[in-house]
């Protein structure tokens, strides 16, 4: 029976489970970070995993146990909240076997993370920039809606407005697990307000979303980091171009998956304190080595999950912005919403929402429960 395949694979845990607990109280795992954080997050997961077993256990007893009072007991009564207790019980099993067989199935270790966000104008000149800036706004908007930290790291403004690039951290509770889907080529079709005749064009900007390093995961020598500072430019109060608080770093590094030594350039304008510029260029650095390092395993769950709508090539068109019907389209799901205006505004929820459900039913589909 399902329950009873269920109930072994969490039975199968607490073992794992008591382990850990003892281990993160041990002062010689505390000791080795690395070690310590990957503990506390397997603990996290396997303390949500024994809550639900509980419940689950509950709820099967509980069944049982109305089936025994409405075979044996006389009293009507005593049937009757028998009854009720059973119909609850029932509806809720289904319900909890989902959600435990999703728990049971390996989790991202990144979902967790913190992100940094980078969107770029694509094909369309001045009116990819400006798209570029639209989604900068959305979420923005998104963000501040889910309480999340938004800051911008750099920036290059288009000529008429926008960005031709924009690169953002995003810190709180699973942003990495939430901005992931995000990832890709973003088409827009509208009236540029460049355009005398009223035609619609059509353009792009890419959008990427990183899972931020942990310090100790990227091994880089700070010694070869190259430095500049300069002055930040645009508006904004009375150090703006007389103190020199923007920094730009330089980095030689030796790609494992192919052997070509890059260099690694990053700005960072993000405040107006030059160590804490610094410290923040060092994090997109450790983001940006992990990413790559890491592409080869993201290839490699590409290719075995082909239709998953979280991971894959960073190129392919994932969604259209049609101005003129009011309408998005989101081509991994086929998802169609008439409702720009409030998506625009941050309103992407929904989206994302739907994203999560197609990739867990392909998660399921992939595992043996």
């Amino acid at each position: 029976m399902a329950e009873t395949n269920l109930l072994e694979k969490l039975n199968g845990l607490l073992p794992r489970f008591e382990e850990v607990s003892t281990l993160i109280t041990d002062p010689s795992v505390i000791a080795d970070q690395q070690r310590y954080v990957k503990l506390t997050r397997e603990y996290k997961d396997l303390s949500s995993l024994m809550k639900a077993r509980k419940e689950y256990m509950q709820v099967l007893q509980g069944i049982e146990e109305a089936k025994d009072i409405l075979v044996n007991e006389e009293d009507p009564e005593m049937k009757e909240m028998a009854r009720e207790e059973l119909a609850a019980n029932q509806e809720r099993q289904p319900q909890l076997e989902e959600t435990i067989k999703l728990m049971l199935i390996p989790a991202d270790p990144t979902d967790s993370r913190n992100a940094i966000l980078e969107i770029r104008g694509g094909t369309g000149g001045d009116e990819a920039a400006l798209f570029a800036g639209d989604l900068f706004r959305m979420y923005s908007k998104y963000c501040e809606m889910k309480g999340w930290k938004f800051e911008v790291s750099s920036a290059s403004e288009g000529a008429v407005g926008g960005f031709k690039e924009v690169i953002c951290s995003v810190t709180g509770e699973g942003v990495y697990g939430t901005l992931k889907y995000e990832s890709g080529v973003h088409r827009v079709q509208r009236v540029p307000v460049t355009e005398t005749q009223g035609r619609v064009h059509t353009s792009a900007a890419s959008v990427a979303v990183l899972p931020e390093a942990d310090p100790f995961e990227v091994n880089i020598n700070e010694g070869e980091i190259r430095w500049d500072t300069f002055r930040s430019s645009g508006a904004g109060g009375q150090n703006v171009n007389k103190v020199e608080s923007g920094v730009r770093l330089r980095y030689n590094w030796k790609n494992p998956n192919t052997g070509i030594v890059e260099e690694i350039l990053i700005e960072c304008t993000e405040t107006r304190d030059q160590p804490k510029n610094k410290e923040r260029a060092l994090a997109r650095l450790r983001t940006f080595i992990y990413d790559k390092e890491h592409q080869k395993y993201m290839d490699d769950i590409a290719q075995k999950r082909k239709t998953m709508v979280s991971t894959g090539d960073r190129s392919a068109k994932i969604r259209t912005y049609n101005y003129p019907q009011g309408r998005i389209t989101d081509h991994r799901i086929n998802y169609t919403i008439y409702n720009l205006a409030a998506f625009m505004d941050g309103n992407i929820q929904d989206c994302i929402d739907h994203l999560i459900v197609a990739e867990n039913a392909e998660r399921l589909r992939e595992s043996e429960l």
